[in-house]
């Protein structure tokens, strides 16, 4: 039986990509290669590298949409698909974002997990979804400006377990400021975590940046 979602090799060809020079911290293009763009040199982030496969924009912010308010859980699958087709992370365990309880159970799953899980399995890597845990609720960071996301993840995470001497890599859907992700690499780092390495289905770009 067909999946209920699948892009055709057209429609895959057409989604907008990343260029090949951005910061290898972060993701943000870059009009030549450099060892970091200019906000990751002012204020370094706790995470060591970022792979990215996609540009977050028309229709990739649909598709995205769709997966975590429409439950179209096969997207998860394409995603997945997406990031192994391209450059990705070398670590010891697959460590996906969590959903604060409240909204776990009100969509019913973590699109995060649901992109994670055919990761590890590909890569034949422990996928830990219990270990890191969100301590707080948060206000969406959709909701919010970009410079009030920092504060909005302060103390957002907390971690059951040790992650000592391990490379983790964390898997979420979308990468925007880069605050939550900057968040759970510190608390990843400060239970043991040696290198954090996000691997997203995409990446939003300003254009004062592009």
């Amino acid at each position: 039986m067909s999946p209920p979602f699948a892009l055709c090799p057209g429609c895959l060809d057409d989604l907008p990509r990343l260029p090949a020079t951005a910061c290898p911290l972060c993701a943000t293009p870059l009009g030549a290669p450099a060892p970091a763009c200019g906000a990751c040199l002012k204020s370094p982030p706790a995470y060591d590298a970022t792979f990215a496969a996609l540009r977050y924009g028309f229709p990739v912010d649909r598709l995205v949409q769709n997966l975590k308010f429409n439950h179209r859980l096969a997207t998860a699958a394409c995603f997945a698909d997406l990031l192994l087709s391209g450059a990705h992370p070398v670590g010891d365990v697959i460590v996906p974002v969590p959903l604060a309880p409240l909204r776990l159970r009100e969509r019913g799953f973590n699109q995060a997990l649901e992109i994670a899980r055919p990761l590890a399995r590909s890569l034949r890597l422990p996928l830990d979804p219990t270990t890191l845990v969100r301590a707080r609720e948060t206000v969406p960071q959709s909701l919010l400006p970009w410079r009030a996301r920092k504060g909005n993840m302060r103390h957002a995470f907390g971690c059951r377990g040790d992650f000592s001497g391990k490379a983790v890599i964390v898997v979420d859907d979308v990468m925007t400021t880069g605050t939550t992700l900057d968040a759970v690499a510190r608390v990843l780092k400060d239970h043991g975590a040696v290198c954090v390495t996000n691997w997203v289905t995409a990446r939003a770009v300003r254009e004062s940046l592009t």
